[in-house]
């Protein structure tokens, strides 16, 4: 069983007249180990497809299914035990420290009091550490760079311990090492502990080095999913990346200049 299956999927947005769709009849899975990028042209709906996946927004139509169950038919609770969201916004209580922010995710856990007991305790300090700051678990998220935010709020997820983890451009915001740190671990988590990792980014070149699935808006309505080199061959990333100046080759998977555009 997919983790998360999509069917005839419309999203959009409910408007007093009526709805706006962005994109429809989408038929699609995630698969359980992988790192999933989505990928595609601005405002062609990845943010609203990743909200309506998170449960954030309502769907417009078909359905979704969570680990065979339609979205709808799950409470908070439930959804919070199987998804775990990483946005893009800073967390807002920049004076607490990384390790009580990363224990906010054990809250679907905690009984009425809220207090973490010792096993929830260890598989905090096991989060930091498996994303490589437990060194900084006493520092204020104030304090910490971007790149080191984002780690924290990925251990957050991991403390959440849902099979499902979805993050809206983790990359954003980052210099250059620290995009390719955060792909790496997040392709780690996906293939090493079996995670369903889904995230959408701009970053087209670190997602062609490192997604086991691609899926592409490109504008159309439509998405279009394969792996990198599927994608490549038939000629969908070429239609979507080439455009005067750009080249795309789809044997090595490069996007360069054209050294003619600058002359």
């Amino acid at each position: 069983m997919c983790p998360i299956t999509l069917s005839s999927l419309s999203i959009g947005y409910r408007l007093k007249g009526g709805c706006k769709v962005v994109a429809g009849g989408i038929d699609v899975s995630l698969r359980e180990g992988e790192l999933t990028c989505l990928i595609g042209a601005n405002g062609a709906g990845k943010s609203t497809l990743l909200k309506t996946l998170a449960g954030f927004q309502p769907k417009l139509g078909g359905s979704i299914y969570i680990e065979g169950r339609e979205i709808s038919d799950y409470t908070q609770k439930e959804m919070a035990r199987l998804v775990s969201v990483v946005l893009t916004s800073r967390p807002e209580a920049a004076n607490m420290t990384v390790e009580e922010i990363v224990s906010l995710g054990r809250t679907p856990y905690m009984g009425f009091w809220g207090t973490l007991g010792a096993d929830d305790r260890s598989i905090v300090a096991e989060s930091i550490n498996q994303v490589g700051i437990s060194a900084l678990a006493r520092r204020t998220a104030s304090t910490l760079s971007d790149g080191e935010r984002q780690k924290m709020m990925i251990a957050k997820a991991l403390a959440q311990q849902t099979p499902i983890i979805l993050l809206d451009e983790p990359t954003a915001f980052l210099d250059y090492p620290s995009k390719v740190d955060t792909m790496l671990l997040l392709a780690r988590l996906s293939h090493d502990m079996g995670k369903t990792v889904f995230m959408s980014t701009h970053d087209l070149e670190l997602a062609l080095q490192t997604a086991d699935t691609l899926w592409l808006m490109a504008g159309d309505g439509k998405v279009a999913t394969g792996t990198p080199r599927s994608l490549a061959a038939s000629g969908a990333l070429s239609a979507f990346v080439e455009r005067s100046g750009i080249v795309f080759d789809k044997d090595t998977l490069r996007i360069t200049v054209d050294p003619g555009a600058i002359r």
